[in-house]
């Protein structure tokens, strides 16, 4: 490969599918994963691979559950996923919930478990950045898209609530 082509290859953009194939895919994926029961949709991350999880969360503004099937690595008990809305702009949905209700309910492919949500910030972020890296090389080629940091959300894991009798 020639020197130019090196040079015009780094500095294209990375391809990322339009919006409207990102919207379909995710829904095609929520529907098969209602239409199996949660039998199919969900996968444990494996080695220079993410999972997927669903994540339920409390709505913001209806008091609502909502849920969504996100990646996500495993970095001890917790689950680290990245709030990035396709690389678009602007913070996905779900992470606006989870800032306002923090608690939520995420689904494995092994069972469920309560989590608590907060962003990783500073050395965290940069080691948790460092393991997506890892996975993917060109992440930050993609997050260079957004206009604003992507917040990676870490999940840890917290008691089961008490029911009221």
């Amino acid at each position: 490969m020639s020197n130019e082509h090196k040079s015009v290859e780094r500095n294209s953009a990375p391809r990322v599918p339009p919006r409207w194939f990102v919207r379909t895919a995710w829904a095609v994926h929520r529907g098969i994963y209602r239409v199996t029961g949660g039998k199919v949709g969900l996968r444990r991350p494996r080695p220079h691979s993410w999972g997927t999880m669903r994540v339920t969360t409390t709505g913001r503004r209806t008091g609502y559950e909502r849920s969504v099937i996100l990646a996500y690595i495993e970095d001890g008990p917790n689950l680290v996923t990245m709030a990035m809305n396709g690389w678009s702009d602007g913070d996905p949905e779900w992470w606006l919930n989870l800032q306002a209700h923090p608690d939520a309910t995420v689904e494995l492919a092994d069972g469920s478990r309560f989590v608590r949500a907060q962003r990783a910030v500073g050395d965290e972020r940069e080691r948790l950045w460092d393991s997506w890296r890892q996975i993917d090389r060109h992440l930050d080629e993609h997050a260079a898209l957004r206009s604003t940091e992507t917040a990676l959300v870490v999940l840890e894991p917290r008691p089961e609530p008490r029911r009221l009798s």
